[in-house]
């Protein structure tokens, strides 16, 4: 019997106050990895929920945790606490195998290295078809055939690329070898962990509007993990923050933008390059310091600040968001300075380094050329080159010093090899 037939083990998607179908929803899910003192906290009290049809986005830096959070969703990783809730029905911690099957029929991942992910041994027909298989999602075998030529073409390669191996494709056509491994599968869900980071910029934009595409076209919900946020921004519904393991800030791509009000929010912002470089070279870089909250008495909490903007902070922090967003304006993450002073402290800084390094250089002797001259006459005269290369090096003369003692080296060596024939020809003569 196909698992398209069978009877789901999933409810209805539960609804919240907007109206809006919680598809995925994470409740205060700490992950961790290893036990006792060792034990590494990766995910800390993580919670937020994902509507029907939305991109979710999950920005932050390299090791935040972003990734284990995926992995937690397609129930890789096990929770230390908390719980993951798909359609209303729990799916973290121990569940049935009917049920385990169909959330991995419902929940695919797409991975960030296209080359990895994929099994060089097998033919794309076979990696596209491998789910279909595992869960017998065809008539017959025309069935399979026509879905996986229907699903290859879709993600703009041909029919004839299904007999051929991994290695014979590009990255970015590796990618989407991925995205058709995971959409012939029809999922309602899909992990996208970094799909376009190990591309090309060229092709990047390709797969983020084949998987637009796909969205459009099949009601998928995104769960969207990256840390580029200047892509993050035209791509997602909503986006959320997350710092060592911590969900600090979850609003819509627009609202989150204009007003970032975390700090690390506001510092991943002012990291997006502008492609202007006299605007990037003025650009005031905000670095994130976590020693500015004081959390030792009054304990930090992730809020409802109003206009479906979440943010992570104690009773005065969410006080001074709540006061700056109803102000209700944007909050200038991005600062170019023009102050004359700055500018001329730069190129002060710059005419010192430039100083520094002419001195460097002058801190050299100047006749110290290090000329192939020294090396011809202390191979005739090795005894005076040892002596001058002695001088030279306590002169600072490193270049003639090297020079003199390499000629001074050959001379003897070949000094040595003609007294050694000539000790041999004696020997022969005096026999």
């Amino acid at each position: 019997m196909s698992e398209n037939t069978k009877k789901s083990l999933l409810g209805d998607c539960p609804v919240d106050e907007n109206g809006r179908e919680i598809l995925l929803s994470l409740k205060n899910v700490d992950i961790t990895f290893g036990k006792g003192d060792t034990a590494v906290h990766a995910v800390t009290d993580a919670s937020f929920d994902i509507y029907r049809g939305e991109t979710f986005s999950l920005v932050g830096e390299s090791g935040s945790g972003k990734t284990t959070i995926g992995r937690a969703v397609i129930r890789v990783n096990p929770l230390a606490a908390g719980e993951i809730d798909y359609r209303g029905t729990k799916i973290s911690g121990k569940i049935s195998h009917a049920l385990d099957r169909e959330v991995i029929r419902n929940i695919q991942m797409v991975f960030q290295d296209p080359a990895a992910s994929l099994n060089e041994r097998a033919t794309v027909d076979y990696i596209i078809s491998e789910g279909l298989y595992n869960f017998h999602l065809f008539e017959n075998e025309a069935d399979r055939v026509r879905k996986v030529e229907t699903m290859i073409e879709q993600v703009g390669l041909l029919p004839e690329h299904l007999t051929r191996y991994p290695h014979e494709f590009s990255g970015g056509q590796r990618q989407r070898i991925g995205i058709a491994r995971a959409m012939v599968m029809e999922p309602e869900l899909v992990v996208a962990d970094e799909p376009i980071s190990a591309l090309d910029v060229s092709i990047r934009a390709q797969v983020l509007n084949l998987m637009k595409k796909f969205q459009r076209e099949k009601n998928l919900t995104y769960l969207f993990i990256a840390h580029d946020l200047s892509v993050v921004r035209f791509i997602s519904d909503r986006i959320g923050v997350i710092y060592k393991g911590r969900i600090v800030e979850v609003a819509s791509a627009e609202e989150l933008f204009n007003f970032p009000l975390h700090p690390y929010t506001h510092s991943l912002i002012s990291a997006i390059p502008i492609p202007d470089p006299q605007l990037e070279k003025h650009k005031v870089l905000y670095t994130y310091d976590p020693s500015i909250h004081d959390y030792s008495v009054d304990k930090p909490e992730f809020v409802n600040i109003g206009h479906d903007h979440w943010v992570y902070g104690n009773k005065e922090e969410i006080a001074r968001y709540k006061a700056l967003r109803e102000k209700g304006e944007p909050v200038k993450a991005i600062t170019i300075t023009h102050d004359p002073e700055k500018i001329q402290t730069s190129v002060q800084e710059k005419e010192a380094l430039n100083a520094a390094a002419e001195a460097q250089f002058l801190a050299a002797p100047v006749h110290d050329t290090g000329s192939k001259l020294y090396a011809i006459a202390s191979f005739f005269l090795p005894i005076l080159g040892l002596i001058a290369a002695f001088f030279f090096k306590r002169s600072n003369y490193i270049r003639n010093y090297k020079m003199c003692k390499k000629g001074a080296l050959i001379g003897f060596a070949v000094l040595g090899v003609i007294l050694l024939i000539f000790l041999l020809l004696l020997l022969l003569a005096v026999l």
